[in-house]
């Protein structure tokens, strides 16, 4: 019987799946949205019979992908698969939602990196040598423009700190698919919590972001890196380290606004406080950001939130 669900189950979830993959690739203006939607099937079926079954699933989406698109799409069904199949399994063992969230974007994770290494290996392109190039043209053709514009003589050297910038965005590759993974593990997750409680009547939810907390552990690493990042480095070591400072800074940044929300709700203050405080330190990051890291780590470090929550979560 249990054999019967779970082929009954892949094979109407397989078949979403391919409706939703043939949309997304024959309709380029959904694109995105079938992006955060292509992981849903592979959750749903994870959700319910965990992570074993689903790999067949992921196999059988694979082949029919291959069958029905092209041979070059097979990194998108792994890739979605790998981060579904991850968040599906942690809530069939009834994991946290911000446990199940990390699962996925490690999942994520994985995907992107097999999509690197697809196209290094299959289609003999590197992705990065390509971003080199198209920002080595685009800064040409905007030295060219100042040029005509009589400003020449400056053109020369604001190009290079233009370069200087983008060759540190670049660097900085691993922690944009870190971003890229948490994202779309969130947004996925969000919506098969939604068709999860309206299929199956199970009340699945992210707890309010006030509640977010993250490991004190990670005040270690965020300092053993900063304290490394002193040190005369070169190479793959300062991307590393650059790598871990900016990754780990971004989720003190979020605990920090965690915190926030926290005490705007302990004092009840009016949301605008929390709200104010997101907006500035997205678009005045240069001071506020830094304040927001700092706050992050003294209620890590000393948690904060415990000395004036007055037993109110």
């Amino acid at each position: 019987m249990n054999q019967s669900k779970h082929l009954a189950d892949g094979a109407l979830l397989t078949a979403i799946y391919m409706i939703l993959m043939l949309i997304a690739t024959f309709i380029p203006v959904i694109t995105v949205v079938a992006t955060f939607l292509l992981p849903v099937p592979f959750i749903l079926f994870a959700s319910r019979h965990d992570w074993k079954p689903s790999i067949v699933m992921l196999l059988a989406a694979v082949g029919l992908s291959a069958i029905f698109t092209s041979v070059y799409s097979v990194p998108i069904p792994v890739l979605m698969g790998l981060g579904g199949i991850l968040i599906g399994s942690a809530i069939f063992r009834k994991y946290s939602a911000y446990e199940t969230l990390a699962s996925g974007t490690i999942g994520f994770v994985a995907g992107l990196v097999i999509l690197f290494l697809f196209s290094q290996f299959v289609f003999q392109v590197n992705l990065i040598n390509e971003m080199n190039h198209l920002m080595e043209e685009s800064a040409a053709m905007s030295k060219d423009v100042m040029e005509n514009l009589g400003l020449g003589s400056q053109a020369e050297e604001q190009m290079q700190l233009v370069m200087e910038q983008l060759d540190i965005l670049i660097d900085l590759i691993p922690v944009w698919i870190a971003l890229a993974s948490l994202l779309m593990a969130f947004v996925s997750q969000w919506i098969s919590y939604k068709v999860i409680a309206r299929l199956e009547s199970r009340s699945l939810h992210f707890p309010p972001f006030r509640m977010f907390r993250l490991p004190v552990s990670l005040i270690w690493i965020y300092f053993f890196a900063l304290i490394i990042s002193f040190m005369d480095l070169s190479g793959i070591g300062a991307q590393a380290v650059n790598n871990v400072l900016m990754l780990t800074g971004i989720f003190m940044a979020l605990q920090g606004l965690s915190f926030i929300f926290y005490y705007a709700y302990v004092k009840n203050i009016t949301k605008a406080l929390p709200v104010m405080s997101v907006l500035l330190t997205i678009f005045v990051p240069f001071i506020f950001l830094h304040l927001v890291r700092l706050l992050g780590i003294i209620d890590i470090g000393f948690a904060l939130r415990d000395r004036i929550s007055g037993g109110k979560t």
